[in-house]
C-alpha cells in the first residue's frame, strides 16, 4: 500500500547547525510530521507541515495521566552514493504496536508508520549531516489529546515525528563510560511497562540517574525490580557483558525494553560465531567473574549511541574496571558493523537498510 502527504513547507527556514560540533537532540529541523486519530475514524490526515508549537487543551488526557509512547530511530545518507536510508524502521514500526497495546493507544498501520517516516525525512534530508559519527535522529511519538478528567484511554491522540540532525550520544563517542550499579530505586518489574517505551519509565528513573551524575558517572545500571540481584538494563541502553567465552544479556522477559540495536548486536555476534546468549546474569556473578579476571568486556547498545562500551562498573564501594578502561575489540566490532551498515559503508548482510526514495 502507498500512502503520500500533503506539505506545507516552511516559509522561514532555519540556520542549520555546524555538523562538526553537533550537540545530541538540541537542534530540529524545518518541519514535522503531524496525524490524528479520532475513535471511529482511525488514523487520518496525515501531513508534513512547518516545525512549530503543538497547541494541546489543558485538560488533554497526556497532561494528566501519561498516556503517550515514544520511538527512536536515524536517517543517514550513504557514503558511496549519498542515498538517503533509514535503519530497520519496520521493527520500530512493530514496536510501536506492542507499546501501543500496552497503553490502550490505538495500533498504527505498519506501512503507514514506515511511509510516515518517509516522508518527513525526504522532505528534510538536507539536514542530514554526513560527517563521521553523526546522523538525522528521528523522533516519533503519540500523546493522548482528548480533554478529559478522569483514568481512562483517550478518544483522541495526536502522532508527531520530528527530527533532529546530531553527533554522538555521548559527547566522547566510543570512549568508555562509568556506570553505577543502583541497587536503591528500581525502573520496573514484570507486569509493569518496562518493555514499552514511554515516557514514564524514563521519569521514574531521574531520581537515581541525578544521584549517579552527582557522584561522576555516566549512567546508572539497573538491577531487576524484585530482588535486586539480575543485571538488566543501563538508563537508557541494553546492557552486555562479555564473560569468559560468552557474550551475555539480559533476556526479554517484560521488565526490559526489546531494543532493536540489542536485537542486531544478537544477530552480527551469532553469525559471526560467537557464543551469544540471553539468560539472567546477577551482579553477585559479574563480581565473581572480574575477581577471576574473567570479566573482559561490558558495553550497552542502543539507537541513540549505538554501541557505548563501559570501563569502570561500580557495585557498592567496589570499582570493577573493565579492559583496562578501553574500549573492547567485541565492542568496536559491534559499532563497526552496524554504525558502517547504517551508512552503506559495509554491505548490508541482514537487509536492514530501508532507502528513502
Amino acid at each position: 500500500m502507498k500512502y503520500e502527504f500533503p506539505v506545507t513547507r516552511t516559509t522561514n527556514p532555519k540556520e542549520k547547525p555546524d555538523p562538526n560540533n553537533l550537540p545530541f537532540g538540541k537542534y530540529f529541523t524545518d518541519h514535522m510530521f503531524l496525524m490524528e486519530y479520532d475513535e471511529g475514524q482511525g488514523w487520518h490526515d496525515g501531513r508534513v507541515v512547518p516545525y512549530a508549537p503543538i497547541v494541546l487543551d489543558p485538560a488533554a488526557l497526556v497532561l494528566h495521566y501519561g498516556q503517550e509512547m515514544f520511538e527512536g530511530l536515524k536517517a543517514y545518507k550513504n557514503v558511496k552514493n549519498g542515498r538517503v536510508q533509514l535503519f530497520r524502521p519496520d521493527m520500530n514500526a512493530k514496536r510501536t504496536n506492542r507499546t501501543n497495546d500496552r497503553l490502550c493507544i490505538p495500533p498504527m498501520d505498519e506501512e503507514l508508520y514506515v511511509a510516515a517516516v518517509k516522508a518527513i525525512v525526504k522532505e528534510d534530508a538536507d539536514w542530514i549531516p554526513e560527517v563521521k559519527d553523526t546522523s538525522l535522529y528521528i523522533r516519533p511519538y503519540i500523546i493522548a489529546t482528548e480533554p478529559y478528567l478522569g483514568i481512562r484511554n483517550s478518544k483522541k491522540f495526536l502522532f508527531v515525528i520530528i527530527l533532529s540532525p546530531s553527533g554522538p550520544y555521548y559527547p566522547n563517542g566510543l570512549q568508555p563510560t562509568k556506570l553505577y550499579v543502583e541497587d536503591t530505586y528500581v525502573r520496573a518489574v514484570k507486569g509493569g511497562t518496562g518493555e514499552a517505551k514511554c515516557g514514564g519509565n524514563y521519569a521514574s528513573g531521574l531520581k537515581a540517574q541525578v544521584i549517579a551524575h552527582e557522584k561522576g558517572f555516566e549512567q546508572i545500571l539497573w538491577l531487576d525490580g524484585r530482588e535486586q540481584k539480575y543485571v538488566e538494563e543501563v538508563g537508557t541502553s541494553n546492557a552486555f557483558f562479555v564473560i569468559g567465552d560468552e557474550i551475555i544479556t539480559a533476556p526479554l522477559g517484560g521488565s526490559i525494553l526489546p531494543g532493536i540495536t540489542r536485537d542486531s548486536c544478537i544477530q552480527v555476534l551469532r553469525k559471526k560465531g560467537y557464543n551469544m546468549v540471553e539468560r539472567p546474569l546477577s551482579i553477585d556473578e559479574i563480581e565473581e567473574a572480574y575477581d577471576k579476571g574473567e570479566f573482559k568486556e561490558m558495553f550497552a547498545s542502543g539507537t541513540a549511541a549505538i554501541i557505548s562500551p563501559v570501563g569502570l562498573l561500580r557495585y557498592k564501594d567496589k570499582d570493577m574496571v573493565i579492559n583496562g578502561g578501553n574500549i573492547g575489540p567485541i565492542a568496536q566490532l559491534l559499532y563497526d558493523t552496524i554504525y558502517g551498515t547504517q551508512i552503506g559503508k559495509i554491505e548490508d548482510e541482514f537487509g536492514w537498510v530501508d532507502p528513502v526514495e
